[in-house]
């Protein structure tokens, strides 16, 4: 075989393919040891690339995507990118045009709370309801994300004009007012008129979100093994988030959380529906387990706000209920910390002040 002529040659372990794409010469390397079967099988698939780009169907990440040129001819460059990648090469150019200081605020948003919240997303992934979501567990002031966000729009920006997305996602995103979001939990009237809204599993998930104190992102994770009714008991281990199951935020988010009564017979009502399964909180309307907060939000939490004449608080309000109704009844702040995930009472003092009693 010459294997100058068909493009396929044979280099020390290794097989490379030589071709023309969009006028220039590419060359790529076939990790594999160049027997005869092995040069047969890339001069075929070197057939079936030139016959992809004479058809205008070739993709080239797809073939090679560890490939530097996968990014260069890529169709869709933005899923060979991902957020953390993007953010780095920013600031990496920011720094050279702003003061120290500047970059020191940049650095904090960026590796405090940008990375950790959205860094595994590629940029094709990326959509703003996203942010929505990262603000709804958020404790800070509206200045404070704001901020946070800059560098994130800025960074998006430069993908747009490097090609990368056909469009900044965060174009679409609504700077927040500059006062500091407030608690607005519901009363004892807005939950029973919520709740009577929902049948069976949507009634049960957003019973114990009322009366749990989880995060979404920690009910729609949690398991029946990790559920203990006779003690009263819930271990909380896991969330998901973005679609991906990870462990709690910190190692104050691993913890046991004593059952309300309410938050129990949620459970128990539950226990027919999914109790052979594997998750508790399933969507009724795909039998599956929730693949998202935003789900829950667009056909359970939304709708039920409505038919009660509720007025509209996301759904993490209900954690700010269980907060504010327990520490008004005289709770232990410790106690409800622990509860919610804290690794001390500062953060309960801080956001829930007003209905701590003396």
């Amino acid at each position: 075989m010459d294997r100058r002529q068909t493009g396929v040659r044979a280099r020390g372990d290794s097989i490379v393919l030589d071709f023309s794409y969009m006028g220039q010469r590419c060359r790529e390397t076939l990790r594999v040891k160049p027997t005869k079967t092995a040069i047969k099988e890339a001069s075929r698939k070197r057939e079936a690339i030139l016959y992809q780009i004479a058809m205008g169907t070739f993709d080239y990440a797809h073939h090679f995507p560890t490939s530097k040129n996968a990014l260069k001819f890529g169709r869709n460059k933005g899923a060979l990118v991902t957020v953390e990648e993007q953010l780095k090469q920013w600031i990496k150019k920011t720094e050279k045009r702003c003061q120290h200081s500047t970059i020191r605020d940049y650095n904090s948003a960026i590796y405090y709370h940008l990375i950790p919240a959205f860094g595994d997303l590629t940029l094709d992934e990326f959509n703003v309801s996203y942010v929505y979501e990262w603000l709804d567990e958020l404790s800070i002031s509206n200045k404070r994300i704001n901020n946070v966000l800059g560098p994130l729009r800025q960074a998006l920006q430069d993908a747009f004009y490097d090609g990368l997305i056909d469009q900044n996602p965060m174009d679409r995103f609504r700077y927040l007012s500059p006062e500091t979001r407030e608690p607005q939990p519901f009363n004892l009237d807005e939950i029973d008129r919520i709740l009577a809204q929902l049948d069976d599993q949507c009634r049960n998930l957003i019973q114990f979100a009322f009366w749990s104190g989880l995060r979404t992102s920690e009910l729609i994770a949690l398991r029946w093994q990790d559920v203990d009714l006779t003690g009263g008991r819930v271990h909380v281990r896991k969330a998901i988030v973005r679609r991906r199951e990870k462990s709690t935020k910190t190692a104050s988010g691993l913890r046991s959380v004593d059952l309300q009564p309410s938050a129990l017979a949620a459970l128990e009502a539950q226990l027919p529906h999914t109790g052979k399964l594997t998750r508790v909180f399933h969507d009724p309307t795909t039998n599956k387990p929730w693949a998202g907060d935003h789900i829950i939000r667009k056909r359970v939490w939304i709708p039920a706000l409505e038919a009660a004449g509720v007025s509209y608080r996301n759904p993490y309000q209900t954690r700010h209920t269980f907060a504010s109704y327990h520490l008004s009844q005289g709770r232990n702040p410790l106690w409800v910390a622990q509860q919610m995930g804290h690794k001390d009472w500062g953060m309960i003092r801080k956001t829930y002040g007003r209905w701590i009693t003396e």
